[in-house]
Parts: C-alpha cells; structure tokens; sequence
C-alpha cells in the first residue's frame, strides 16, 4: 500500500471518529436514558454501509480507505463494550442483555442488508 493510501486512511479516520462523536451526541441529546442508544446507531449504520462496500465487491485501495479508515473509525466495539460494562456496574442487567443481543442480532441483520443491496447494485 503506497504512502498516500496510509495518509489517506488516517485522514478518513479522523472523519470517521468525528462522526461518530456527532452522530453519538446527537442522539443523546434527542434522547436520554440509561441505554446506550447512539452506540447502537453508531455500529448500525456502520455495519450497513460496510455491508454495502463489501456486497458492491469494492476493493483495493477504495476498500481499505472507506472500509479501515472511515467505517473502522465510525463504528466501535470498545465503546459497545464500555457501554455494557457500565450499564453492567449500575445494575443494569436487562439493558446488559439487551444492548449485546441487540446489537449482535440488528448489527448481522444490517450489515447483511447493506451487504444484499450493494451486490444488488455492484
């Protein structure tokens, strides 16, 4: 992978991360409660628009780009994991259950879609 693909990645991943950040506050301030609803967003939508890449069959270095640099940094397992571990810590056991079988099922179930729209249109 040449140097400005690498630059190119991180640029994107930048974008990414910030756009998570805005898309999190923004449902947070839309929304309060103890479950972490803009997490949920965050991966959902995420893991559709991977899906949607992936089933265009986009590769090479638009792949890496748009997949590692953008999606990679948009979407985030830590801050899911974090989320559990506090909702865990107040006693939250519901929302525990609920934010990882949620997440696990809706995330397969968009990303899948994603994945069937861009094969329909790649």
């Amino acid at each position: 992978m040449s140097g400005s693909v690498w630059a190119g990645i991180a640029a994107l991943g930048a974008v990414g991360s910030l756009a998570r950040v805005a898309v999190s506050t923004a449902v947070a301030r839309w929304r309060h409660g103890a479950f972490p609803l803009g997490t949920l967003i965050v991966n959902l939508t995420g893991g559709f628009a991977l899906g949607l890449l992936v089933g265009a069959g986009v590769d090479g270095s638009v792949a890496a780009l748009v997949g590692v640099g953008l999606l990679g940094s948009y979407t985030t397992f830590s801050t899911w994991m974090f989320d559990t571990e506090r909702l865990a810590q107040d006693g939250r056991r519901g929302l525990v259950a609920v934010n990882v079988l949620v997440l696990l099922a809706a995330g397969l179930g968009a990303t899948g879609l994603g994945w069937a729209i861009g094969a329909a249109i790649g």
